[in-house]
């Protein structure tokens, strides 16, 4: 048994194990449930009992050394396949350039918008995504259980409904009344929620921009005669805008905004549904019980409101018929805007 043992042994460091074949041989022939040491220790038995301990001890060793060159060699060879595969790469060739898009469509129309409001005297008031019903739904007019709430699907953060993301902008113009005295001119441009299927035409996350003046005198024909500008500003100047009544909690009177299809110039098209008006926004009054809520008079003070979906206007001007392009930072389709100033 002795003797088997030390002639295994020797076999075990005479064996070339330089490749992946020859490992797979060596652990079938000496690490292996049927291989030769395992043979051994079957036979260990048949040693008399006072060589039983000394035999088993020389036994052990060998298996171990059996596992140890098998793992040096296993390691060597895994190595030696890291360092071929690391210099078959070849350094010299030319890099391969990022892939760059441009300025997003929903940037260049957003600053478009501030450019022209911009130069009629607004200014841009900004405010947090994270609302409170406060903000978002009872200073606009929108009490508890008002069935004007379920226009709009909200995301709520908190089981009391008090933390919520905003639906829309006008929670803007809320905070900038509270904390300002008229007179008051400004948009809000920024990104809004709402629990919707995302389609073609519908997004759970897109942007809106308002606009609110408040001052005395304030009439809807300074309304009107705003939303004129900006029609004929965005879209050229033979564009014509009508006023279709809504409803809207927040604003009394209240229209909705349309102008004359861009593409058939009124004449009706697939477009505008034949009809040769598109619709762009809504807008109205403000509410006298709003500008109560936000701590202005309203025997003193009167003011507009309007609000737009900057979504709505880029798929109008650039003729995008899917709104999900706009979230999907496809670089093929952001790159068709390089050359729009």
């Amino acid at each position: 048994m002795v003797e088997n043992i030390q002639q295994i042994a020797q076999e075990i460091e005479a064996a070339p194990l330089t490749n992946p074949a020859e490992l797979e041989q060596f652990r079938i022939a000496y690490i292996g449930r049927k291989g030769r040491i395992a043979a051994l220790f079957d036979n260990l038995k048949q040693v008399a009992p006072e060589l039983r301990r000394e035999v088993g001890q020389h036994l052990n060793s060998l298996k171990n050394r059996a596992q140890e060159r098998f793992d040096q060699a296993q390691e060597q060879l895994a190595s030696a396949a890291d360092q071929n595969a690391d210099t078959g790469f070849d350094f010299s060739l030319p890099t391969v350039p990022n892939t760059l898009g441009t300025r997003h469509p929903l940037s260049l129309v957003r600053q478009e918008i501030v450019r022209i409001f911009e130069r009629i005297g607004f200014n841009v008031a900004e405010g947090p995504e994270m609302e409170d019903d406060w903000h978002n739904f009872s200073a606009l007019n929108f009490p508890e259980n008002h069935p004007a709430r379920e226009m709009q699907d909200t995301f709520f953060l908190s089981e009391n409904k008090e933390k919520l993301l905003r639906t829309h902008t006008s929670t803007v113009q809320v905070r900038l009344m509270e904390n300002n005295q008229p007179p008051l001119r400004s948009i809000m441009p920024g990104r809004v929620y709402r629990n919707e299927a995302i389609s073609a035409r519908a997004h759970m996350v897109f942007h809106q921009v308002e606009g609110l003046y408040v001052n005395k005198g304030v009439s809807f024909k300074d309304l009107k005669e705003t939303l004129y500008y900006f029609a004929k500003e965005m879209f050229g100047q033979d564009t014509q805008i009508r006023f279709r009544p809504s409803f809207f909690p927040f604003t009394e009177p209240s229209a909705e905004i349309d102008i004359t299809c861009f593409i058939c110039k009124g004449e009706g098209c697939n477009i505008c549904k034949g009809s040769g008006w598109v619709e762009i926004g809504g807008s109205g009054m403000v509410d006298p019980a709003v500008l109560h809520s936000s701590g202005i008079d309203p025997e003193v003070y009167s003011g507009f409101a309007f609000g737009m979906g900057i979504e709505r206007i880029t798929m109008l001007r650039y003729q995008i018929k899917d709104l999900r392009l706009f979230t999907e930072n496809d670089v093929r389709f952001l790159r068709q805007f390089e050359g729009v100033i």
